[in-house]
């Protein structure tokens, strides 16, 4: 499964298709007006970045959620599969890890004969194949060696190759670590009701940044080739072997629509619609919901047929949440099947705050002992909150959520350099992020997505709900005018605010920056004015006609002797920075890439969460769980009466938060389509709260 070219048996002009029900053209007829008039339905369904929710379940709270779960799209499947006689089923990847359930079975590991839980329930629903997703490589190669075979269904990806001399199952240096591609025979029923045989080449792809953000797992063992060259190289070969049609199955979102011809991008799934010969793209990886509203001004881009390009796409969110569906409509033209129409949709399991379906009881029952067992792992204790841990104010103001992750990287790397001459002279910063922070508010379950820690005992639930990934503890040396820019990056989470509009403007980026790329840099204090233009990107690119923007101002690191550094003073420092593996090794921010890393831990970030929380507790009584509040919006001076918009969840819980802990003054004014409650703030009146 893992190495093997798996190929079915092509049909070819010198095989006798003598089988019983098929029609005067399968049979050798040279009618051609009949063959012309040979029509085939054939549905895709895909599902994608499942991140080990399999259950309808949510771990953090201990209550049944129907926004997710592979349970829920299991009932989706079904429904699907009923409306149409022709059907194939596909996974996209990142199904390992991500939830309680995945980090519980990677905790316990998996041995002989072991069968991870994603594929118990998987094995239940017959899928044809599944694409690597870039988050499974998480956990290590042979974590991930032993995980899939407890697949019933094949696997395939082109674009990692063994980069070793002792690669998994005999593969030699320089081929494919995974089987590239497949071509499988699917019998299907025609426009007659007359069997026909379809060659359905299926082919994957995972984002050659696995080098950067699995570094640790991956250096030495596997490269990864550019997306689209490897299409190039391989969809031609599947052609000439026999596939009819070709369903792309990149784990990689969207892309750029215009600057197709970057290499080693990584959501390349636009430029994938330039390659001759792929018919339908089943993609992922981003999160989001294809077609959309989202994507309604998209270049070359159908969002009512769901089209990229003129090609038939889906992309079903995550989590489970949707179902992808493709309905293509096939010809065969002179001995060639042709997609002559296309119909695509990405089917949600709730929507307008209830279910749309059922629990699947076989995925229960396929999992009910791995339920239990997470049940238990994520309640083990660890210690106490000495208050809150809520992040529904993580993107206006700083946050309790993201300081307690902030501060116990801080501690941990400074206790590692503390007998280091090189390095324990130089001050350590922290930089965290909001894992959960609303999404990508692009559908109703998004609004469920915030970290809600109570105050008081703490069990290992809380600390994964703090920590959402499975990352690892990396230091890098860098310079401050690194941390600068690595902050005036992280600033494009905001868009730019007019301040002689009064018009509502919305304050979050939510279409371009994705939460977990606001990273806040802790042991500096700084604002950020939102009435400049963002210098960069999200990938940290500088913006044209941008490099002289500046949003980051008043940036200060104050010693213990209370000297404050600022300006170019600052700006020539050197600094530790406390991060994660996936930051550290990105080489989009500022100061990151392998050059700069001075200490890679194998510890997990959260298990460094977990541990300082024990260590505080056991010190002090309880861990503080207050935010320092050492960055805020610059106050805009104007005379205009601004409306500054953002949004958060709606519920009690968040509106007592908000009203105990804003900085600012905000007031609710109603509820989005999405279910986020949209809140006014208030950026025109200076901030008098002590931090």
């Amino acid at each position: 499964m893992l190495n093997k070219k798996i190929l079915a048996t092509l049909i070819t002009s010198t095989l006798s298709l003598s089988g019983c029900g098929l029609d005067d053209y399968s049979r050798g007829n040279d009618d051609k007006e009949s063959s012309k008039e040979v029509q085939v339905s054939l549905r895709i369904l895909e599902t994608s970045d499942l991140h080990s929710n399999i259950m309808d379940f949510n771990y953090y709270l201990g209550t049944d959620d129907p926004t997710v779960g592979l349970a829920r799209t299991a009932s989706l499947i079904e429904q699907a599969r009923s409306e149409k006689e022709n059907h194939v089923l596909v996974d996209n990847g990142d199904l390992l890890q991500g939830s309680p359930m995945g980090d519980y079975i990677a905790k316990k590991g998996l041995y002989n004969g072991d069968i991870h839980p994603a594929y118990k329930a998987m094995n239940t629903l017959d899928y044809d194949v599944g694409n690597i997703g870039n988050h499974e490589f998480n956990y290590g190669l042979d974590f991930l060696k032993n995980a899939i075979k407890g697949a019933d269904f094949p696997y395939i990806n082109a674009n990692v190759y063994c980069d070793s001399y002792s690669c998994w199952d005999n593969v030699q240096k320089g081929d494919n670590l995974f089987t590239p591609y497949l071509i499988k025979e699917k019998q299907v029923l025609d426009n007659k009701g007359n069997k026909q045989t379809i060659n359905i080449g299926y082919i994957g792809f995972v984002p050659p940044q696995i080098m950067q953000w699995d570094a640790q797992n991956l250096q030495g063992k596997v490269r990864v080739d550019d997306i689209v060259k490897t299409a190039e190289k391989f969809i031609p070969i599947m052609k000439k072997e026999g596939a009819d049609i070709i369903i792309a199955i990149p784990h990689s979102g969207i892309g750029s629509v215009y600057d197709i011809s970057e290499s080693d991008i990584e959501n390349a799934t636009f430029a994938l619609t330039y390659v001759d010969g792929i018919d339908a793209i089943a993609f992922g990886h981003s999160h989001a919901v294809f077609p959309s509203e989202q994507y309604d001004d998209l270049y070359k881009t159908d969002i009512i047929k769901g089209t990229l390009n003129g090609i038939p796409a889906v992309m079903p969110g995550r989590w489970g949440d949707n179902l992808g569906i493709i309905d293509l409509s096939l010809k065969r033209v002179d001995d060639k099947w042709i997609v002559e129409d296309s119909q695509s949709e990405s089917r949600p399991i709730y929507q307008d705050d209830k279910p749309l379906v059922e629990a699947s009881l076989d995925i229960h029952q396929a999992v009910e002992i791995d339920h239990l067992g997470t049940l238990d792992f994520v309640e083990q204790p660890i210690g106490k909150a000495s208050d809150n841990l809520y992040s529904f104010l993580s993107l206006v103001q700083d946050d309790p959520s993201v300081q307690i992750v902030s501060d116990s990287q801080r501690a941990k790397v400074q206790e590692q350099i503390i007998n280091t001459s090189t390095l324990s002279h130089l001050p350590v910063l922290s930089a965290a992020a909001p894992f959960k922070a609303g999404g990508r508010h692009s559908t109703s379950s998004d609004s469920e997505q915030y970290v809600q820690v109570n105050q008081g005992d703490l069990t290992y639930k809380n600390a994964a709900d703090l920590y959402l990934y499975p990352n690892t503890l990396v230091a890098l040396k860098v310079s401050g005018a690194d941390v600068k820019e690595w902050l005036e990056c992280s600033a494009n989470l905001f868009n730019q605010i007019n301040a002689n509009d009064e018009t509502p403007q919305s304050l979050i980026n939510w279409g371009d920056h994705p939460t977990y790329n606001f990273d806040v840099i802790d042991g500096v204090t700084y604002q950020i004015d939102v009435t400049q233009p963002s210098k960069y990107n999200s990938d940290c690119q500088l913006i044209s006609g941008h490099s002289h923007a500046e949003r980051i101002i008043d940036l200060t690191y104050t010693d213990e002797s209370g000297h404050a550094y600022t300006g170019d003073e600052l700006a020539a420092m050197e600094f530790i920075i406390a991060t994660n593996n996936y930051r550290a090794f990105g080489e989009k921010f500022a100061g990151t890439g392998r050059e700069n890393i001075v200490l890679e831990l194998p510890d997990k970030n959260r298990d460094v969460l977990a541990r300082y929380i024990t260590q505080q507790t056991a010190t002090h009584g309880e861990v503080s769980s207050i935010a320092d509040n050492n960055w805020r919006f610059k106050t805009i001076e104007t005379d205009t009466k601004l409306d500054i918009r953002f949004e958060t969840q709606n519920s009690t819980k968040a509106d007592d938060f908000i009203n105990k802990y804003q900085l600012r003054d905000v007031n609710k004014i109603s509820i989005d389509e999405l279910g986020f409650a949209v809140y006014q703030i208030d950026l025109t009146t200076p901030i008098t709260t002590e931090s």
